[in-house]
């Protein structure tokens, strides 16, 4: 049974808050000075008992908004009210923020997308409603006094996520909660209690009624944990990722008798796990591209798997089928526009490598994986060398001896060619005028030609490319005009 933090805990927490988040003691004192309640609650109290440093600001208190301003208004540098509608002020006090909120309870209705926000009448009370008891902590204000009623103290040392009140009620009174969980077990390694998984499956459903914004904010916040294959997984086990990442659950396919391909969907958190590890190599910390495309690379298998003649399994064109469904869902998901045109390509071009074998790399080779790739050249390497899960040893040494050869050939090919920006030697106004020809689809085949012979053989020269230009108009039955007459 978890203990109540004893009195020498107590003074020790209160100690060590005051040192680590001193910016809270004045605003403290200036709302004790008119008779309110402030306490530091949640997040910053968490984060400093786990011995890291303290993120925003964040407290509450028995002040109304309104009344929160009056007191604030001479001693604040800035204020700010955009959450006022759900109680919150925002302050800044030279370098130090301050987001202010009182003391609320909120709940989603049966169909509802917004909560709907009552305000409270105590800190308990308004502890009870937090997510989990790791953050259902607070600092009463200025003298720094712990309350921590869900003993999310001992829950930090147990390294558990719990719910302050039921978790089905938790869940239900508001979804997101259940993406939170697997956010923070991600975020800080820590188990998640049975009856939090529980209540996890059985109310997932209700995530229905959140917004897709919501959803893509929370999964964002996780994809970029240190672990997240942690928490996708979790979402997984308790069902919960059939609601938002039903792709990734379809990747547990059942093995073939003779187990002739590999689990996909625990090669899929490898390769995630992988391409973590490789990001700073690659100066791509917390890449959130990245890390998608490493999750969703796989994801056209399911779909696309067939068994062989001889026996073995085979995913023909998975990739430019996954790299379709990774665009479907994240444009579902509302994620920016960007992202999901970045991610789905890399998920498409994630086989190019293995296109090219693993013998020497010619100069057209080295251009045509370079300009395919584009901009997300080095997001490619990473999810490349990440997808290399063999346990074979040698295979594997083989396969990064190979990609260390070609980032070695582009490094060289580099140095004499721009290969990211390849054009043909000749521009759209050329062809025309050389060909005689009109703007028109005749113009973009003979681009795409001359483009092809660029990857092809490199840079020959504007004589060069005119003559080879001819030669292809004379083969498709394009006759120019002839040399224009002498002006005497």
């Amino acid at each position: 049974m978890a203990v109540p933090i004893n009195p020498e805990q107590r003074k020790a927490a209160a100690a060590l808050l005051r040192e680590r988040v001193p910016d809270v003691a004045g605003i403290g004192r200036l709302f004790a000075d008119h008779g309110h309640e402030l306490a530091l609650v949640g997040g910053p109290v968490r984060d400093v008992f786990l011995g890291q440093r303290p993120g925003d600001l964040d407290l509450t208190t028995d002040a109304t908004p309104e009344q929160v301003l009056a007191m604030t208004q001479d001693w604040a540098d800035k204020t700010w009210t955009v959450g006022i509608a759900f109680g919150t002020v925002g302050l800044r006090k030279g370098n130090s923020l301050f987001e202010i909120t009182t003391y609320r309870s909120e709940q989603y209705g049966l169909t509802s997308r917004r909560p709907d926000v009552q305000y409270g009448r105590s800190l308990e009370e308004d502890l009870g409603r937090r997510d989990f008891t790791i953050n259902a902590m607070a600092a009463r204000l200025p003298g720094y006094e712990i309350a921590d009623p869900y003993r999310g103290f001992d829950a930090l040392k147990e390294k558990m996520l719990r719910t302050p009140g039921r978790p089905e009620q938790s869940f239900s009174d508001d979804p997101l909660r259940i993406l939170r969980a697997a956010r923070f077990a991600a975020k800080l390694g820590f188990e998640v209690a049975a009856d939090v998984r529980a209540a996890m499956t059985d109310q997932a459903d209700r995530l229905a009624i959140v917004s897709a914004e919501r959803i893509t904010g929370e999964l964002t916040k996780l994809m970029l944990t240190p672990d997240p294959a942690l928490g996708i997984d979790l979402l997984v086990q308790t069902s919960v990722a059939e609601q938002v990442l039903p792709e990734v659950s379809r990747l547990r396919m059942e093995a073939d008798e003779h187990h002739r391909h590999k689990d996909v969907y625990q090669h899929s958190l490898t390769v995630l796990r992988q391409a973590i590890a490789l990001e700073p190599r690659y100066g791509l910390d917390g890449d959130l591209r990245v890390r998608l495309a490493a999750l969703l690379h796989d994801v056209g298998k399911p779909r696309t798997r067939s068994l062989l003649p001889d026996g073995r399994v085979a995913f023909h064109l998975h990739e430019v089928v996954g790299a379709k469904m990774t665009r479907r869902r994240l444009t579902a998901l509302r994620f920016p526009k960007d992202v999901v045109q970045d991610v789905s390509r890399l998920v498409e071009l994630h086989l190019r490598f293995h296109g090219y074998g693993e013998g020497e790399w010619t100069d057209s080779a080295v251009r045509r994986y370079v300009r395919d790739a584009g901009p997300l050249l080095t997001r490619l390497h990473v999810l490349t060398r990440a997808d290399c899960t063999t346990r074979n040893r040698a295979k594997a040494q083989r396969l990064a001896r190979a990609y260390d050869a070609l980032e070695r050939r582009i490094v060289e090919l580099s140095e004499q060619e721009e290969l990211a920006r390849i054009r043909p030697e000749l521009d759209g106004n050329e062809i025309m005028r050389i060909l005689g020809v009109p703007p028109g689809p005749l113009v973009g085949r003979a681009y795409d030609f001359l483009l092809e012979l660029r990857l092809e053989q490199g840079e020959l020269g504007r004589e060069r490319v005119t003559q080879e230009l001819l030669r292809w108009a004379a083969a498709e039955g394009i006759v120019p005009p002839g040399p224009e007459p002498d002006g005497d």
